[in-house]
């Protein structure tokens, strides 16, 4: 089984696990029916424009919207299949073999067992309470069955809420399993260094498509730059972009990895965003009961002091990225 450990910023990670080949049809379980019937269903519901006020439509874009909030770490645990009585005793009899991929450039290798960990074990309880108050919940949606014509929406959100969070919990056990056997083989990707730098150093998919790929020494000299941005360990740093997803995805043949990656990298986004306009907030109300002459900003130590936006850190990175670039290509 291949993981895949991919640093959307400089302190969160989204894991992703390769999809295993697709059941035949006389193996699938009761459970693998349901949920693909339910998928089919959802895809049927989002291009339906007949339907009275489109309120197909309309349920699948809210929800689109909802499933957006879920956590990404909940979405990379989902991935995760459960740990089946077959699998643990291939696991014990060492017949089972785990690979962890990772940017080395852009994550440390000792740094790798702990982040698998915490993901593994950080957000079981959180699962498993969620799950049962989500089953609780389903019988006090049972009055919502007597609207005619429109589904009962509370309780199928509920379900598909419970089902969610069984599956994170069963991932996150696999998970925790493997780690306790000391079973993934740790796997620095070159190819990943090769993607995350091209991501740095260019502003678009196309263009990145369109240059040479990056080289060894380029990878070094970014990871450098985007190492310095932190301000020594500090400050959190973007460094995959949005689009980049799918060149991921694409580089590995995964495409199901594409959406997993922009829905990580966009709520990261957004939490560091929400983390500096909190921050400013702060330092505005200080400054504004500060003594005169002295900010909030000024009374931090050096070693915490704000040193830009997210953007503004961005922005750095690729202006010294596209100087490695041109320095390459002068040579």
């Amino acid at each position: 089984m291949r993981l895949f450990l991919l640093p959307i910023s400089t302190r969160r990670s989204l894991l992703y696990c390769e999809k295993l080949h697709e059941k035949a049809v006389s193996e699938r379980t009761l459970l693998d029916k349901v949920t693909i019937k339910a998928n089919e269903t959802w895809a049927a519901w989002e291009k339906d424009s007949k339907a009275p006020w489109q309120w197909k439509k309309k349920i699948t874009g809210y929800g689109n919207l909802a499933m957006k909030r879920i956590p990404y770490e909940e979405w990379g645990l989902k991935t995760i299949p459960a740990l089946t009585a077959r699998r643990k005793k291939a696991i014990l009899d060492g017949k089972e073999e785990y690979t962890v991929m990772f940017p080395g450039l852009y994550l440390q290798k000792e740094e790798v067992p702990n982040i698998l960990r915490k993901l593994a074990t950080q957000r079981q309880a959180m699962h498993k309470s969620k799950m049962i108050w989500s089953i609780i919940g389903m019988p006090f949606s049972a009055p919502f069955m007597l609207i005619p014509v429109i589904p009962n929406i509370p309780f199928f959100y509920l379900v598909f809420r419970a089902y969610s969070h069984w599956k994170a919990l069963t991932g996150s056990k696999h998970l925790e399993f493997i780690l306790s056997h000391n079973l993934p083989n740790l796997t620095p990707s070159a190819e990943l260094d090769e993607v995350y730098t091209a991501g740095l150093m260019y502003p678009s998919r196309a263009l990145s498509r369109a240059a040479p790929r990056p080289t060894r020494e380029q990878a070094e000299s970014v990871a450098k730059v985007v190492e310095q941005q932190t301000n020594n360990g500090t400050e959190d740093v973007m460094v995959l972009q949005r689009w980049n997803g799918k060149l991921i995805a694409e580089q590995f043949k995964l495409p199901d990895m594409e959406v997993e990656i922009e829905r990580a990298v966009e709520q990261v986004e957004n939490a560091i965003k929400g983390k500096e306009e909190l921050m400013e907030e702060k330092m505005e109300l200080e400054r504004a009961t500060a003594a005169p002459g002295m900010t909030a900003k000024d009374a931090l130590p050096e070693h915490v002091k704000i040193v830009g936006t997210e953007e503004e850190r961005e922005r750095r990175i690729h202006e010294k990225a596209e100087g490695v670039a041109k320095e390459g290509e002068k040579k």
